[in-house]
This record gives C-alpha cells, structure tokens and sequence, in this order.
C-alpha cells in the first residue's frame, strides 16, 4: 500500500483544458486526451469551473472581458502541475497571450506567467514532457496531417503528433502539399472574412484530396471541422479524426460525419 501511494504522489497532476469547441462539438477528443495522458503516467483532473479561454473576445480586441474570462481559468488551473489543452489554439492562447494581458497588473502578472510555464498542447506534452510512446495501437489507413497555425507558429507543434502517429500500427502518413498553409478557419476570421475564408479552405481541401489519403488528421479540431465540412460539402469520402482520437484507439465516427 505505502508503495502504490508512493507511485500515486509522484505522478504528475494535469488539469485539462476542454476547450470549448470540444466539449460542445466533438468530446471525444477529452476522453482520448484524459486515457493519453493517464497512459503517459499523469493523474488528470478536469476543473469544472472552466469555460473560454478568452481567444475569440482576445481577437475582437474586448480585452477588460477577455481579462475576466482569463483570471477565471488562472484560478481554476494554477493549483495543478501542468495545464493541457488538446489544441494549439487555446494553449497559445492562455501561454502566450494572458502574460501580455497582465503585463502592468502586479496583482496578476506572476500568476499568469506561472500558469503560462506549465502550459502545454497534448501532443507536444506527450512527447517533450512525457517521452510518452504509444503502445499496442492499431488503425490501418492511409493519412495525411495538417499543421494548425497555433501549434504550429506559437508553440513548435510540428515533429511531435508525427513521431506518435509514427507508432501506429498499420498507419500510413502521406505528405501534405501546404501542411503549413492555413485552412481558412482562424476563430472568427471566418465569420468577419467568409469569402476569403472559404477560398483558403477550398485550396485546401483540394490538396487533401491530391493527397490520396483517406483520413485527414489533425490537432485543433476548428481546423478539423472546418476543413471536414468542405470536403463532405465536396463529396470527398475523406475521414477527419483528432490525432489524439486514433493515438488513444477511439476513433469511432468521423469529425462531421453526421452531416455527410
């Protein structure tokens, strides 16, 4: 028993940052970060008190409700080890955007680089922190990856969801013309620029399609809706899963599947 509580208290504490788009559109993608991340030996806990993490209010420059919003999730988030999200946006957002927010607020300023610290994307958490390698996992396709703008640009997301899909059995990665490229989404970008939206969106798609690839895989599922809604509206018979989804062998349904 004292053995087994000894290992208990060494594992590390995450709380897992939902993100709002995957608690209303797509929870799978938490229940395959909470197994992920409890395989690579981490005790997860999910605060409920969470909601935003402040991005979309960030972007339209409301920066006093974007505060409010962001003081909620450093009281709710700053007692555990590590703060993960499983998608690059939200974490580039709390890491990178709340110290700039709190940057002449003494009374908040240390606790958002604190927070900020110990702020990580799933896939990256799994590999740079974890050294975490999947084991026993199986999903026979061909894919391609597309790299999120957030991930990607803010956080050096790029090698890490490759060397995990890497361990799966029976995965085949195809290369992606433009995987850096932007697919169009961009939060409310694609509500106040649709056209130029959808244009960005339609390039690529059509290299998804050039690809050859029957599954399309990914990180921030914005991005994977977005781009999954193009190719179902297309015709294309290209399934769109989180990376975390077939790492945690949970790929059930296909990201918009239902509106195929």
């Amino acid at each position: 028993m004292e053995g087994n509580a000894l290992m208990e208290s060494s594992r590390p504490r995450v709380g897992l940052f939902v993100t709002c788009v995957v608690n209303s559109m797509r929870p799978n993608i938490g229940f395959a970060a909470i197994a992920l991340l409890e395989a690579a030996g981490c005790t997860v806990e999910v605060p409920e008190q969470q909601t935003c993490c402040g991005q979309p209010a960030y972007n339209s420059g409301a920066d006093d409700a974007t505060r409010v919003i962001a003081r909620q999730t450093i009281e709710a988030f700053e007692g555990y080890d590590y703060l993960v999200a499983p998608t690059g946006s939200c974490a580039a957002m709390i890491k990178m955007q709340y110290p700039e927010l709190f940057a002449r607020d003494p009374d908040w300023t240390d606790r958002a680089k604190n927070l900020s610290a110990k702020t990580f994307e799933l896939l990256s958490f799994l590999v740079d922190v974890r050294g975490f390698k999947p084991q026993n996992v199986a999903f026979k396709a061909c894919a391609t990856y597309h790299d999120s703008c957030s991930g990607l640009r803010k956080l050096g997301v790029k090698a890490q969801p490759r060397a995990l899909l890497a361990a799966v059995e029976g995965l085949k990665l195809t290369p992606l013309e433009g995987d850096e490229t932007c697919c169009g989404f961009g939060g409310t970008f694609c509500v106040k620029y649709s056209e130029i939206s959808t244009a960005i969106v339609s390039d690529k798609a059509a290299n998804v399609v050039a690809s050859g690839a029957d599954v399309l895989l990914g990180g921030d599922l914005g991005c994977l809706m977005n781009m999954a809604g193009k190719l179902n509206r297309q015709g294309a018979k290209i399934r769109v899963f989180h990376a975390a989804e077939i790492l945690a062998g949970m790929a059930g349904a296909a990201i918009g599947e239902e509106e195929a």
